[in-house]
């Protein structure tokens, strides 16, 4: 483990931020770094409302209201800001996720609740990465029930193997970045458009065998490994970093959450990346990071519960 990455224990996260005023500042902070502004006009004309009502702050120029949670992810939430960094700090200490109902007992909130908020660090933790250079690994996976334990009316009786799963496509650069989506299906084209939306031209490209990854040699060194011969790893090339991270999806969605719908399988993909590529930040990092990313996101919960598979 890097001896400059600082993770924050349960006691030492409480002593930071003991109670909703220190969250407050704390936000604050992050968001007005060189002063308090409004977010309607930008002005820094503000002042400070005694009684907080309708919102702590007024704008003298634009007369508007605001507070912190303006124009953020959190606007018109009532949960605490305190619950919302706690939430976002068990969130990315818990390396397989965190499910709403072990949320909803953690916070002492309803399920509900909890599965909403979940969902909107979500949001705040899905941001564009860069595209990959250097050596990157590709690869496809699966995720979901078997066929055959489901009740009959959800069976598809359309075959066995991957029938009825979501595909996962991903790949994943040697310095540890992953970036991966979920798909409709491992066609030639649709591999091809994702790998050339997210990898340089010119990169070296380790795959498996699978046939919809051929003809990307006209625009990487391509190399494949044949597994269903029993080659893994041939001198540098294996997608064994790739497949690691599919294992921590698999059982973070097998021994964590046991279940979720698929039309919000992006959404939980996305989460097992970011919290990778985040991984060798220090703990007060991540807080800052979901605080600032949580700026101009909007998820209204009509908007998450209408999203079609």
């Amino acid at each position: 483990m890097n001896p400059k990455i600082t993770t924050l224990s349960m006691y030492q996260f409480y002593k930071k931020m003991p109670d909703e005023q220190s969250a407050r500042k704390y936000f604050e902070g992050i968001r007005w770094p060189k002063g308090r502004y409004c977010p309607h006009c930008g002005s820094f004309n503000t002042v400070p409302v005694i009684d907080e009502k309708p919102q702590p702050y007024r704008c003298k120029d634009c007369r508007k209201h605001f507070s912190v949670r303006t124009g953020t992810v959190l606007t018109s939430s009532k949960v605490t800001l305190h619950t919302w960094l706690l939430a976002a700090y068990l969130m990315h200490t818990a390396k397989k996720g965190v499910s709403s109902c072990q949320m909803a007992r953690e916070l002492g909130v309803t399920q509900k609740t909890a599965w909403l908020l979940c969902h909107k660090i979500r949001e705040i933790w899905t941001v564009p990465t860069s595209r990959f250079n250097g050596v990157v690994e590709a690869d496809e996976t699966y995720i979901g029930g078997k066929e055959k334990n489901k009740h009959a009316s959800k069976k598809l009786n359309a075959g066995r193997g991957i029938v009825g799963k979501q595909v996962v496509l991903g790949v994943r650069e040697r310095t540890g970045k992953v970036k991966a989506i979920t798909a409709s299906s491992t066609e030639q084209h649709e591999i091809h458009s994702f790998i050339n939306d997210n990898v340089n031209s010119g990169a070296t490209l380790y795959t498996d065998e699978h046939r919809s990854y051929n003809g990307l040699q006209a625009s990487y060194d391509h190399q494949s490994i044949n597994h269903s011969a029993g080659e893994y790893v041939r001198g540098q090339a294996h997608t064994n970093g790739i497949e690691s991270f599919w294992a921590l999806l698999k059982r973070g969605y097998i021994g964590t959450f046991h279940h979720f719908s698929m039309k919000h399988a992006g959404r939980y993909v996305s989460e097992f990346a970011s919290r990778n590529n985040n991984r060798y930040c220090d703990t007060v990092d991540i807080l800052a990071i979901t605080a600032k990313n949580s700026i101009g996101k909007l998820l209204p919960y009509k908007e998450l519960i209408n999203v079609r598979s």
